[in-house]
């Protein structure tokens, strides 16, 4: 085993901890961005004019009626930005922009002494378009052929001919919609400069380094003149991860041209209307399968609604397409790839960052073929599992293969499946308007960033006189409980109390060029840094200590805030005794760690080669229960059997477990983003712009029962301390409530009856399932291009 995995004797690490933050959390003490503004003298409110069109060009901008309103001081517009007037990577997203492409675009921005100020303001400025096309679904955008950015394949083999092959072919479509992150804390910026110029931006973001590099780039300054702060986030989902850099470099454009401090806080509906989603997507698919319900061909292509720009639908798309096969060998394959341009806001990261709608695609085949092959849907998930020593797709062996079986088995049979599928069929029997339904699904995900440079991290650990210890990471902290997990990383390698560990908020200038909090790799990559910079202060007190004991270096050991020496007659030291006496002695007591997660490389354009470090396997049991008169479903049972290796907080891990399958579930059942389509005054308009008209899981919509299990035996050798990631993965088990759907429709027909079930899975859209199987229909929406005479 490698030194990174190793655990020593009674190690903090693998501890069930309370969040670090929880005390603050339940009594609202725990501060937020927005929770500074009453510590600023000064602060002026930033408002948005949003553009009331889809798609349009401003004629002309008019910001003196604004300047009448009482307590406005400053109108932003583009001949503010002293340096480029972009918020965006692939410098496709101007922050002042001359054409509108989605409604709300803020075309300039108002400055005032409050936020009514503000508000009144913005609603005074007087604005001319003229009114261009717009195209609001990923359908208008493939017929007009307006795609952005690149258009990938990942192929492996012949589909073509191992399609001609098959006993079975059939083909399809699969559509699934977006999803909204209402994530508590809307997007919150406030920025302020200093009297030597400095520019210092606390922001709700998950990625500090590159809100930094947008900031100085807009503002036309090198990086070490702003410096970007994140306390914590309530909630983030990968929406902050690219998204929050044009609303800071408001703030630092207003901060910088009033000298005053400047906070820029949406609001819900703001939030909602302005800020991207996750994506949804469009799938044409033919696929073969043998006689036996093995995969023999697949071709797909896959079409992503990126919105009017970019952000990160590349790298989206990218892992969509790798997990596309989700934990199923497929011989031969083509996938294509494509991104839509639509004037809807640009869609961005969202948890599993398009491994959920890759793996989507696959079980929905699963879910509408399998009744037409006559097998049961989970017999052809299990026949279709990776074996050792077979490949992904992109060329990447699947390494520990055998854990997926072991999982599934363990679900099985914890889950009683076989035994509550009969009692099911019993009361599916005697129950004409109600029916119930049991799926079973498997998630195998990868972990690593499909960009392999941001596959790095760094800390700075501190160990004061007094023998406590301040420990800064690259990370961000967004309720996941990553410093939790942080500072028993850092108690475990310096053999230390945990309470003797704190974690500081995350600063660019203490640690420069993070990567985002993203990819599920928060914990394996700021781990690594974190005990490598351990690791070097522990040495320099084990070559200290064992002078003091006269012992030689490898007998000195650091346990529970102890440091002793085997063989030593000397009495043992506390650690802060040690700590104490290594300072007199001049001993260095600080320490930069790095980590870069070896063996990965990736080609964007081949589609192939290594990107992740390993994948987390898991397998999820739905049970629910559908009202044949309206569709309702409700979700009884759930089991969970899932691998994150030797867990460094189990507590922690079990709730992401729970909240990232609820997270999911609410995608796949009932959260449903609506935009008006039809053309005229109302076009492009989020219609579901509030909680009273998008609709959230809540503590009703949870399953009665919700067991997770924890794969025991599971140590992922060269990631820190063992352990394994969890952020991402869970939600993607919620697939197994859809399938529950789809199968418990099906009930209401003839046997084998193939249902073809709306994404997300509402009410409306499973009870137009249910009218069409029984009206008769059977094929699901699938076209049969063969089938065994």
């Amino acid at each position: 085993m490698t030194a990174l995995a190793q655990r020593p004797a009674n190690p903090v690490v693998g501890e069930s901890v309370v969040h670090e933050s929880a005390d603050l959390h339940v009594t609202g003490a725990a501060l937020y961005t927005d929770d500074l503004t009453g510590r600023l003298t000064g602060l002026l409110h930033a408002w948005p004019v949003g553009s009331p069109h889809a798609h349009a060009r401003v004629t002309s901008l008019r910001t003196e009626p604004a300047l009448a309103v009482p307590g406005v001081v400053r109108v932003l517009t583009g001949a503010d930005v002293p340096g480029v007037n972009d918020a965006g990577v692939k410098h496709d997203e101007p922050l002042f922009p001359t054409e509108v492409m989605f409604r709300g675009h803020a075309v300039c921005w108002v400055l005032a002494d409050s936020l009514e100020a503000a508000r009144l303001g913005a609603a005074a400025v007087e604005v001319d378009y003229e009114m261009l096309p717009a195209l609001m679904t990923v359908e208008e955008a493939i017929a007009a052929e307006r795609f952005q950015g690149a258009r990938p394949v990942m192929t492996r083999g012949d589909a073509a001919a191992a399609m001609a092959g098959a006993a079975y072919v059939f083909s399809g479509e699969t559509t699934m919609k977006g999803q909204e992150h209402f994530y508590l804390e809307t997007h919150c910026s406030i920025a302020l400069v200093d009297e030597s110029g400095q520019v210092f931006v606390h922001a709700s973001t998950q990625h500090p380094t590159e809100t930094q590099d947008i900031v100085a780039h807009v503002l036309g300054r090198p990086a070490h003149e702003v410096t970007v702060q994140c306390l914590r986030m309530g909630g983030g989902f990968g929406g902050k991860e690219m998204q929050p850099h044009g609303f800071a470099a408001i703030a630092a454009i207003g901060a910088t041209v009033t000298g005053r401090p400047v906070r820029l806080r949406l609001n819900r509906a703001l939030d909602m209307t302005m800020s991207g989603k996750r994506h949804g997507y469009h799938a044409s698919w033919q696929v073969g399968f043998a006689a036996d319900g093995r995969f023999v061909a697949l071709d797909a292509t896959l079409t992503a609604d990126g919105g009017w720009s970019l952000d990160l639908s590349e790298p989206v798309l990218a892992r969509a397409l790798c997990h596309i096969d989700n934990a199923y060998w497929i011989p031969d394959i083509v996938v294509h790839g494509r991104i839509a341009q639509t004037n809807k806001t640009s869609q961005t990261a969202f948890r599993g960052f398009g491994g959920p709608q890759g793996m989507i695609v696959i079980e929905d085949i699963i879910g509408r073929c399998a009744p037409l092959l006559g097998i049961d849907a989970a017999q052809v998930r299990e026949r279709n599992f990776y074996s050792p020593g077979q490949q992904t797709p992109y060329g990447q062996e699947v390494r520990h293969a055998d854990r997926m079986p072991r999982v599934w088995d363990q679900l099985m049979t914890s889950a009683t499946v076989d035994r509550r599928t009969a009692e099911i069929a019993e009361f599916n029997a005697s129950h004409r308007h109600t029916k119930k339904a049991l799926a079973v699904t498997p998630v195998k995900f990868g972990i690593s960033f499909n960009f392999t440079s941001y596959n790095q991290a760094g800390a700075l650990v501190l160990v004061y006189k007094d023998g406590s210890v301040l420990i800064n990471h690259g990370g961000t902290e967004m309720g996941q409980g990553l410093h939790t997990k942080m500072a028993q990383v850092a108690a475990t390698a310096l053999g230390v109390p945990l309470d003797v560990v704190r974690v500081a908020p995350t600063r660019t200038d203490k640690v420069p060029n993070t990567s985002a909090t993203a990819a599920s790799s928060g914990a394996d990559l700021n781990g690594g840094a974190v005990k490598a910079a351990c690791e070097q202060i522990r040495e320099r007190l084990a070559e200290f200590a064992a002078k003091r004991f006269g012992e030689p270096v490898d007998a000195v050991r650091f346990e529970g805030g102890t440091v002793r020496a085997e063989g030593s007659a000397a009495p043992p030291m506390t650690w802060a005794e040690l700590v104490d006496a290594a300072y007199y002695s001049r001993v260095q007591l600080s320490a930069m760690g790095f980590y870069r997660t070896e063996g990965l490389h990736w080609d964007p354009v081949t589609v192939h080669g290594v990107p992740f470090k390993y994948f987390v396997y898991a397998a999820a049991a739905a049970e629910v229960e559908v009202d044949g008169f309206t569709g309702a479903s409700v979700t009884r049972r759930v089991d969970i059997v899932f691998d994150v290796g030797d867990s460094l907080s189990p507590m922690i891990d079990l709730g992401q477990i729970e909240g990232a399958f609820v997270q999911g579930a609410g995608w796949m059942t009932m959260e449903e983003l609506v935009w008006d389509e039809r053309p005229g005054q109302g076009q492009g308009r989020l219609l579901t712009s509030a909680a009273s008209t998008y609709k959230l899981p809540s503590l009703s919509e949870m399953p009665a029962v919700l067991n997770v299990s924890l794969l025991e035996a599971a140590t992922e050798d060269g990631v820190v301390y063992g352990s394994k990631a969890v952020g991402e993965p869970p939600l993607m088990l919620a697939i197994a409530v859809r399938e529950a759907i789809r199968d418990a429709a099906a009930a209401f027909g003839e046997s084998g009856a193939s249902v073809d079930l709306g994404l997300p899975a509402t009410p409306e859209a499973t009870y137009w399932a249910i009218e069409a199987v029984r009206g008769g229909v059977r094929d699901g929406g699938v076209t049969t291009l063969r089938r065994p005479t």
